[in-house]
């Protein structure tokens, strides 16, 4: 079976919703996986912006430790503080600087920009990541913990000027 990332509310190579958007809703969206291989003892899940003018993208939102029986985050999943999150999940500090979910924003004029929300199937039940670890802190303790992963990519433009 292969690991598999679907949402209801964004479509791979899709344009990103309003909802996801920073000024516009600012709301994590759904997602589903299935197909986690065997050995998975939790999940971990990314949104990253590689077209960032910043020279290392930007982290948009970072979960990790959720429970491997949890197969779906709900849409506002990813609010700020982490209410709505699965029990032992731990959010980290996107790159606005909060443990939360944060929405597109790219610099007006700037093109579209790719958000890649991937979950991570992990080899152990819990990260060694905290609410004020960065999105490389959470790259560095997966890239040695991770199974197997999946991706959805949409893209946004801010056409504003």
């Amino acid at each position: 079976m292969t690991f598999t990332l679907t949402s209801a509310d964004i479509r791979d190579g899709g344009v990103l919703p309003d909802a996801q958007v920073k000024a516009l809703g600012d709301t994590s969206p759904q997602l589903s996986w299935s197909g986690a291989p065997e050995g998975t003892k939790s999940f971990a899940v990314t949104c990253y912006d590689p077209d960032a003018p910043t020279g290392s993208g930007f982290w948009h939102w970072t979960v990790a430790n959720i429970p491997a029986d949890v197969t779906e985050l709900a849409a506002g999943a990813g609010a700020v503080g982490g209410a709505n999150l699965p029990q032992g999940a731990a959010q980290g500090r996107t790159d606005y600087g909060e443990a939360g979910f944060g929405g597109a924003a790219p610099p007006p004029g700037h093109g579209p920009h790719r958000y890649i929300f991937t979950v991570f199937a992990v080899d152990t039940d819990r990260l060694d990541v905290t609410p004020d670890n960065s999105g490389a802190v959470f790259g560095f303790n997966l890239h040695f913990h991770t199974l197997a992963k999946a991706s959805i990519t949409a893209t946004y433009e801010n056409t504003g000027g």
